[in-house]
This record gives structure tokens, C-alpha cells and sequence, in this order.
């Protein structure tokens, strides 16, 4: 998992409440079980005139210059909601996402995040929707930083807002490491326990 220390990319924003995991990436269009392969579902509903011929839909933001490169979601409440599936999260990391900022979030989703290096940002929705706003009316002005060891999301070097980030959550990001990852770390101390294990409980080596 790639780390998350400090992060600059082009901002999109998708202002809208309840966008759910099926709106992310519709169930037709999850066709594998791997993370590679899903970013042309993504949005696809909104994204496509044609879910055929894949026409693009020119008013969808994530089609129009300069958010066809956006690696920053500004969002809505309630993101992510709706069904477990990760394909979601998948779909957005695979398309370039780094990091999302939303008024809240689904919870499962929230969590699937973090264990795919995608930051979830939560931020106070008037602050989201001065930020929505200057960026439509300034597209060529709509480049983010995140700094995710201070906890603040800036523009120009001017601090816009702190957020707020559960410890284990931000030492998963910054050390780019998922849990079976981190849990591998510990090889050592697993093996030492399962030896001593077995030699104080001998019956568990019995065939």
C-alpha cells in the first residue's frame, strides 16, 4: 500500500448527499474480483450517456478539463453508504484518488478507505461547500494539499481547515501499511509465541 504523508492533486467537486457504493461502481460493472480493472465503472450511471457505446457525458464533472485528473473528491454527506462492497473503494484508488473530503461517511466504507491507502477526510459541510464553490468558479485554481502528519488541508500554503483522524488510521496511512501487512511485521513474535506454545502444551504436536 503506497503511504500517505503529504499529498497535492487536482480537487473535483461532486456535491452531493448519499452518493452509495452501487453510484461509485454500479454492480454490472464489477467483473472481476481483482483491484485492477474497475476505474472505467467508475461513476459510470453519470458518467456515460451510453453504457455501451461509453459516451461520455460532457456535464459529469470527472469529464470535463481540468477534474479528468482529479486525485481529490470533494464530496457530499453520507459518501460511501449503502452496500459493503470494496470494489468501490478499488475503483476510486484505480482511477487516481487519494484522498476524499465529505461531511461524513458510510462506515464500511470509511474503513475500506484506510486499508486502501485512500484518505477519508471529514469536514464541516459549510466549509466543503465554500470550498465546492470557489473551485467551480476558479477551475484552473483548484489544486489541494493534504498534509496528513498535521492534519490539515490547505490551498496556496493557506491552511483551509484541520480535520481529524483516528491514531491507528493515520499511522496505517503514513506507514503505507494495510493490517496483513502490519500483522507481518510480527512474523517474529508469532513464531516465538507458537514455539513456546507448543512446548508448554506438548499434546497440541500429537498427530
Amino acid at each position: 500500500m503506497k503511504s500517505f504523508k503529504t499529498f497535492s492533486g487536482i480537487a473535483a467537486p461532486l456535491i452531493r448527499v448519499n452518493i452509495d457504493t452501487d453510484a461509485i461502481i454500479p454492480s454490472r460493472e464489477i467483473k472481476t474480483v481483482s483491484k485492477k480493472g474497475l476505474s472505467g465503472g467508475l461513476f459510470a450511471e453519470w458518467r456515460y450517456l451510453s453504457l455501451e457505446s461509453r459516451k461520455e457525458n460532457p456535464d459529469f464533472i470527472l469529464n470535463q478539463d481540468p477534474f479528468k485528473k482529479a486525485s481529490i473528491l470533494v464530496t457530499g454527506n453520507n459518501f460511501g453508504c449503502g452496500s459493503s462492497r470494496e470494489h468501490a473503494v478499488w475503483a476510486l484508488s484505480e482511477w487516481g484518488i487519494r484522498a476524499i473530503i465529505a461531511p461524513s461517511y458510510g462506515s464500511i466504507f470509511y474503513s475500506n478507505c484506510i486499508k486502501n491507502g485512500i484518505l477519508p477526510i471529514v469536514m464541516d459541510g459549510r466549509v466543503i461547500s465554500s470550498m465546492s464553490e470557489f473551485i467551480k468558479d476558479n477551475p484552473e485554481e483548484n489544486r489541494l494539499t493534504v498534509n496528513l502528519i498535521k492534519n490539515e488541508v490547505s490551498y496556496s500554503n493557506e491552511v483551509i481547515e484541520t480535520f481529524v483522524i483516528q491514531k491507528q488510521d493515520k499511522e496505517f496511512l503514513i506507514n503505507g501499511l494495510d493490517q496483513i501487512e502490519q500483522t507481518l511485521q510480527k512474523n517474529s513474535i508469532i513464531s516465538e509465541f507458537e514455539t513456546l506454545h507448543k512446548k508448554t502444551n506438548p499434546w497440541l504436536n500429537a498427530s
